[in-house]
């Protein structure tokens, strides 16, 4: 099994090489100004430095979402198109399933939020590790305003462990949280996307039968984009 997984749902865009066992490479820059003018190139170096053919991936593992609008349909679409020519099946990973897997805390609650503007984040709450290392995840997959993220976690009774990119847009808000939420940030090189969590998360999935075509393969958007509310599509 060789794996390509890539992450493009945020500011960071992010790719690496990993097998069911290995991570054999990892490429990541946080604040490309173009995801898809950054990406393909990102690719071709890791493979090259790999020394891994093109032709020797067997699956493209693809973080789903939620994110960034734009992202997402980068990352889908170069992963659609791998997987089409090269064949292979591509392995969804949700973003924050991914996020959650860059840290592991016994003894926390493990909180990404990634920032969805107007006071909002995308969340899911996570009870370190289950079946297999997954994440365990204890919440459904949220769209909610930062402050109700706060008054909800108390009932979990525990301290949290916060990560993603809002952290630096809520770092106050946090810091001043009025619902006495215990909590720590995951360290610097694990606060952002990492395509390494996504690749072993993959890896697990893959293992177990979750893929699926290019075809099938769909990004998970959470709510409307901005257009879609404000035109009342969709």
């Amino acid at each position: 099994m060789n794996i390509l997984a890539i992450d493009t749902t945020g500011r960071a865009v992010t790719a690496a090489l990993a097998n069911e066992t290995t991570l054999l490479g990892e490429v990541f820059i946080n604040g490309a100004q173009n995801h898809s003018v950054t990406l393909m190139p990102m690719i071709k170096r890791l493979l090259a430095d790999s020394d891994i053919k093109i032709s020797d991936l067997t699956h493209i593992a693809c973080s789903s979402g939620p994110g960034s609008f734009t992202g997402l349909r980068i990352g889908a679409a170069t992963a659609k198109a791998l997987a089409y020519a090269l064949d292979i099946p591509i392995v969804a990973v949700p973003t924050l399933d991914a996020l959650a897997y860059n840290v592991f805390s016994a003894n926390t609650i493990i909180v990404p939020i990634m920032d969805a503007r107007r006071r909002q984040v995308y969340t899911a709450f996570y009870a370190g590790r289950g079946n297999g290392g997954f994440p365990n995840r204890v919440s459904d997959y949220m769209a909610a305003d930062i402050e109700d993220v706060l008054k909800d976690l108390p009932r979990l009774n525990q301290p949290v462990t916060f990560l993603g990119d809002a952290v630096a847009v809520y770092r106050e808000t946090l810091a001043n949280n009025k619902f006495g939420v215990i909590y720590e940030f995951a360290p610097p090189a694990m606060l952002l996307q990492r395509a390494s969590s996504v690749a072993g998360l993959a890896a697990r999935k893959a293992a177990e039968g979750e893929i699926e075509d290019c075809a099938g393969f769909v990004p998970f958007y959470l709510r409307k984009s901005q257009a879609e509310r404000e035109h009342g599509h969709g």
